[in-house]
């Protein structure tokens, strides 16, 4: 039996056809949505903050891959070319500057380092300073007077201080602070503040740990960096202790960086850039700044007010290239045993 279609429906079929045919040639020719991949060596709720902040604005996805900035840093040098990494944003320089010297950043565009302090960026332009931070000494004032607090970070290693002092050795920052102390002070006086260190102080696995010592009346004092006080502030509200500032360029308050770069292997520079630039204006700092207490490299963007203003410190002059991977220091706490 030969089955005949009408007119009409043969017209329908070959609608249906060329719609399915050209439907399907769309999708193949269409860009697939970018979504970039961040590797974040921050603290993980500060790059999702400001990682979701950035989709909200501009609809771009952005993937996290969460690790340590050193640890981050190597996966990409052994990544290289292949690496699926478009960013990389991390809490301390050293790991950024270590991919700069390989040659694995990209340039950040000159608009975007313009709209900051040039002293807290690769003077080179590899990498962007993102937030700054300070190093303290919190201390609980029932146990130290404000007349007995130390002049220079230096003080703080003698014998009147066993058993009242807290430091983290195997952190970023603390190692940062040492090459500080090298630069201004010279290696020897460094080796015998970390001998010091290690015969009279106590040593804590991290900053949290070593706040929460002084605050749980376990030490008399800690060196820390300033936000990791504000954040058990806002955490429990009144607290036993207090942060003591230390000025007139000591190494005490030795101000750093957390940064972030693109990935000179990324398969999105543009929107990586674009990234970048929405970390320092002032939506995406105070995206950061949410759960963070650092100091905003955008100026038009206030501090946490539980933080002493940043135009009242008096830090050394040291920037982050100064410091640079602070080889030196790590030598010198192996040297000594702390590391």
């Amino acid at each position: 039996m030969t089955v005949r279609f009408s007119t009409a429906l043969t017209r329908l079929c070959s609608a249906s056809v060329l719609s399915i045919g050209l439907s399907a040639a769309t999708g193949a020719w269409a860009d697939d949505p970018v979504t970039l991949t961040l590797y974040n060596g921050q603290h993980e709720a500060t790059g999702v903050a400001v990682a979701e902040a950035f989709e909200k604005k501009t609809g771009i996805k952005v993937q996290i891959r969460k690790g340590g900035g050193g640890q981050l840093a190597n996966q990409i040098a052994e990544e290289g070319s292949r690496s699926p990494a478009d960013l990389i944003y991390t809490e301390e320089a050293p790991p950024l500057i270590k991919l700069a010297n390989q040659g694995l950043l990209a340039k950040v565009d000159d608009a975007t380092l313009a709209q900051i302090d040039p002293q807290f960026s690769d003077k080179n332009g590899n990498w962007l300073g993102i937030t700054a931070r300070v190093r303290v000494m919190a201390y609980n004032p029932k146990e130290i007077s404000e007349q007995d607090l130390p002049a220079s970070v230096l003080d703080v290693a003698g014998p009147e201080w066993s058993g009242k002092i807290g430091f983290v050795p195997s952190s970023g920052e603390f190692l940062g602070q040492v090459a500080a102390i090298i630069k201004l002070n010279g290696r020897e006086a460094a080796e015998d503040w970390l001998t010091g260190l290690k015969a009279f102080g106590a040593t804590y696995t991290n900053n949290v740990v070593a706040m929460k010592a002084v605050e749980n009346g376990e030490i008399s004092a800690a060196l820390i960096n300033s936000y990791y006080w504000a954040a058990l502030k806002k955490e429990k509200g009144e607290l036993n202790t207090k942060l003591y500032y230390f000025d007139n360029g000591d190494a005490g308050g030795l101000v750093s960086v957390s940064g972030a770069a693109v990935v000179k292997a990324s398969k999105h520079p543009k929107e990586a850039q674009q990234f970048l630039e929405f970390m320092v204006s002032e939506e995406g700092q105070k995206a950061i700044l949410s759960k963070s207490a650092e100091y905003p490299m955008n100026s038009n963007v206030p501090a946490d007010p539980l933080l002493k203003p940043y135009s009242e410190l008096r830090p050394p002059k040291l920037t982050a290239s100064d410091i640079g991977l602070a080889e030196d220091a790590l030598e010198l706490e192996r040297e000594v045993g702390l590391n």
